[in-house]
């Protein structure tokens, strides 16, 4: 199925097999056609005939325009399915956190995404939007030259493609607040900086020293997390390890308690992940079930796992750590409470050392 953005308008003559004509659609231009199970197969609308005496699909784009902008019909059960395509001058990474963060506002969306990198040539653009126009949809752009961006918006204008500049709101708020000209230096945001080779080392840091190797380092990590197996401490560990921070996990295990270095850590901030006794037989069950193993072990018996967390949070408050429940959060929102915790910390600090 193919569709774009949902209109408010439905033309009646569309259920039909009846030439494209018949309700003003350039005889060029396929109709959609609604086969017996209710599916739509192919979709691209152009403007209404006045003279027709029915509704019309609905069109987006200004009177005038070369051509009407392709619009999807949902009606009943049809999910709309959007094409969307990323075109960018560097690696397309923020346009597709940009995507990601916009669609999770929708439902019944199928999104097939397109991901158009490195585009910074007359030649590449055109190649790119011969593809585009064969599987039309919205465009969302982030290119910083002004020629390649030109070139854009007058030909997807031409051919009734809808285009979204991403970053053009924040770059002309910053530029007025700031005073100052952006660059328009395409992937200045990946730049081999220090912070990119920091970030870097966090990473072979924190893979170095996961499930509890390399303990006698773990002075020099920014965080530690600690807590019964599948309680996500490896991807949060890696997940924030990409955003600069030096990370060490260690499973606790009642059978084997973990080593005293883990007590007297002075720089990390030491975190403890928990979880709801139900929810991580669960995931342990499925775990064992990849592995193709038995799936009924004392890793997945109530009593024990209940007691490996009432173990677990007896060393967090023996200690003092402070705990996150990972029950019902995401690896991103586990790990963004963790650097709220970093931020509380050095700040308690700043203001220790003013006073």
């Amino acid at each position: 199925m193919v569709g774009f953005i949902p209109s408010t308008r439905f033309c009646k003559q569309l259920d039909s097999r009846a030439a494209a004509e018949a309700c003003g659609f350039a005889g060029t231009i396929p109709v959609i056609h609604i086969e017996p199970h209710g599916t739509i197969q192919a979709l691209r609308l152009c403007g209404s005939n006045p003279d027709c005496g029915r509704e019309s699909c609905a069109c987006n784009r200004p009177e005038g325009s070369a051509s009407d902008f392709n619009t999807l019909i949902h009606r009943g059960d049809f999910h709309v399915t959007l094409h969307l395509h990323l075109l960018s001058d560097s690696t397309g990474e923020t346009l597709e956190l940009i995507a990601k963060a916009c669609l999770a506002q929708f439902d019944e969306v199928d999104v097939v995404r397109h991901l158009w990198p490195m585009v910074r040539s007359e030649g590449h653009l055109d190649r790119v939007l011969d593809d585009i126009e064969r599987r039309p949809g919205l465009v969302l752009y982030t290119l910083v030259n002004s020629n390649i961006r030109r070139e854009l918006e007058q030909k997807t204008r031409r051919r009734g493609i809808h285009t979204v500049s991403a970053l053009d709101p924040v770059v002309d708020a910053l530029s007025a607040v700031l005073n100052q000209q952006a660059k328009a230096r395409p992937g200045r945001q990946h730049a081999l900086d220090a912070a990119y080779f920091a970030r870097v080392d966090a990473i072979q840091f924190s893979i170095a020293h996961d499930d509890g190797i390399g303990w006698e380092n773990w002075e020099e990590a920014d965080i530690v997390l600690a807590g019964v197996s599948r309680t996500s401490k490896t991807p949060t560990s890696i997940y924030l390890a990409n955003r600069g921070y030096k990370v060490a996990n260690i499973p606790l295990v009642p059978e084997s308690p973990p080593p005293p270095k883990l007590f007297s850590l002075k720089h990390p901030l030491v975190v403890g992940l928990t979880t709801n006794p139900d929810r991580l037989i669960q995931i342990r069950r499925n775990r064992l079930l990849s592995l193709n193993q038995a799936p009924e072990t004392d890793y997945v018996d109530t009593d024990a796992v209940a007691a490996e967390l009432a173990f677990s949070r007896r060393i967090f408050a023996d200690n003092g750590w402070p705990v996150i429940d990972v029950t019902r959060r995401s690896i991103e929102e586990t790990a963004y409470a963790i650097v709220k915790l970093c931020n509380e910390r050095i700040d308690t600090a700043a203001e220790a050392g003013a006073q």
